[in-house]
């Protein structure tokens, strides 16, 4: 069995790269980042506000997230609706880490990505995998980049899918994602005194796998 948990901030090219390992390692992968997005999507189309922790509490502990994988892809479900695009709506990135920050929340998607791991072999990505959802994680990696790097990515990301975004609006938005991710009190994005640092700025999604495939190889043999 073997748990690798890959953390970063928002555009460091964490899901991309955690899929495609996946696929090469043949083990699952778990976007715990979706979930949150889920949460927020249900949220909001029930009009309850991100400020209301009891509310969304109450949410998280009655929603239903789950992953399917078929030969296009994962997609990922709420209580039974396929909200895998809609998720990835601007609407959506504006508010999703006002959801996060909340303690109690994220209490719950811990424990909710806790079950996903139990006696499997997997990949997470996230803010707070490798410190609070797989603690004990063979491979810990942390994916960083510039935050006009990661502006540049996201806006290409959103262009592709037909949204009308503003690239300093996104990066202005990018830089308060950041501040909310780094100093909540529950799950705060950090590097650990084990995280595998790598900067994505200059180097491509390849580069950047066979980097992280070499790091696997040579740290499996020492397992």
């Amino acid at each position: 069995m073997m748990q690798i948990s890959i953390d970063g901030p928002a555009g460091a090219g964490k899901s991309t790269v955690s899929k495609e390992l996946a696929s090469r390692l043949n083990i699952i992968y778990i976007d715990t980042g979706a979930m949150y997005r889920a949460l927020t999507w249900k949220a909001y189309n029930s009009k309850i506000s991100v400020e209301d922790e009891d509310s969304l509490t109450d949410l998280a502990k009655s929603t239903e997230i789950s992953f399917i994988t078929n030969p296009a892809g994962q997609r990922i479900f709420c209580d039974g609706i396929d909200i895998t695009e809609v998720i990835r709506d601007p609407i959506i990135n504006d508010l999703v880490a006002k959801v996060a920050y909340h303690p109690r929340v994220r209490e719950i998607m811990v424990r909710k990505q806790k079950d996903y791991s139990i006696d499997r072999s997997i990949i997470m990505d996230g803010r707070d995998i490798g410190e609070l959802v797989l603690p004990h994680a063979d491979f810990k990696f942390f994916l960083t980049a510039s935050i006009d790097v990661r502006s540049n990515r996201r806006y290409q990301e959103m262009t592709a899918k037909g949204y009308e975004v503003d690239l300093l609006s996104l990066k202005e938005m990018i830089s308060v994602r950041d501040n909310w991710d780094s100093t909540r009190s529950v799950g705060a994005l950090k590097i650990l005194d084990d995280s595998i640092v790598i900067d994505t700025s200059d180097l491509s999604e390849e580069e950047v796998l066979e980097k992280m495939i070499r790091i696997i190889k040579e740290g499996s043999r020492a397992l």
